[in-house]
């Protein structure tokens, strides 16, 4: 479905763990996104992110903001924590991954999961470095619109990347700089109120995803009705 003209893929976790070996082995290259509130607020301003966004081979529900819009368009569509997929893949020992983000925590997650065989920071020679380690998957951790940009505009300069995936802050979470949120704060979407008392900083991210997109969502689905009233 689509939430403010961004595409939403209703899929369940290991309906894309059973997607990965597929995209690994059918000789093509795939982007997988995961769209929040926030990523769409963004979107509905830059053209660009949204296209970006709308061509993904996969694009996954990480926001209870997405899933409450979801059922103002009459579908409830099934939410995935983008850094429980990171976390499920990286445990997928046959996978051969780059990490490229923040170091210091990168290094940290290759300590725990030996399908990592490199991570990076630097983006000037990012290409060059994954080239010669050669990964077939790619997870990017440079915060939203930067990481889906940087896949976009560089998926095919690493021919070896089968799969490549913006994953925001999941590097900090997996790494345990960032404390998850408690499992019941999770469990009823409060996850972003948690990151606010960690992280007062994010107050204006925070505003985008709790207050502009709820606002956009109803206004576009308001808008919808009236024209087919008409």
């Amino acid at each position: 479905m689509r939430i403010l003209d961004v595409k939403i893929d209703n899929v369940s976790t290991d309906e894309i763990l059973k997607k990965v070996p597929i995209f690994l082995g059918d000789g093509f290259q795939h982007y997988i996104v995961t769209p929040n509130p926030e990523m769409l607020v963004l979107a509905q301003k830059n053209r660009d992110f949204r296209e970006i966004l709308n061509k993904a081979d996969m694009a996954i529900a990480d926001g209870i903001g997405i899933i409450f819009a979801s059922l103002l368009f009459g579908k409830k569509i099934k939410r995935i924590h983008g850094v429980d997929l990171m976390a499920k893949i990286l445990a997928m020992a046959e996978n051969r991954i780059f990490l490229l983000g923040g170091r210091s925590v990168a290094e940290k997650i290759a300590k725990d999961y030996p399908a990592v065989i490199g991570f990076s920071e630097e983006l000037e020679n990012a290409t060059a470095q994954i080239n010669k380690l050669q990964p077939n998957i790619l997870f990017v951790a440079l915060g939203a619109p930067r990481q889906e940009n940087w896949i976009a505009e560089n998926l095919a300069k690493i021919p070896s990347v089968r799969i490549a995936m913006g994953v925001g802050g999941a590097f900090d979470l997996l790494s345990g700089k960032i404390k998850r949120a408690p499992k019941f704060m999770r469990k009823i979407g409060l996850e972003w109120l948690w990151r606010l008392i960690l992280e007062p900083k994010r107050l204006s991210r925070i505003y985008r995803a709790v207050i502009v997109f709820p606002f956009l969502a109803v206004k576009n689905f308001i808008v919808n009705f009236l024209s087919s009233e008409k």
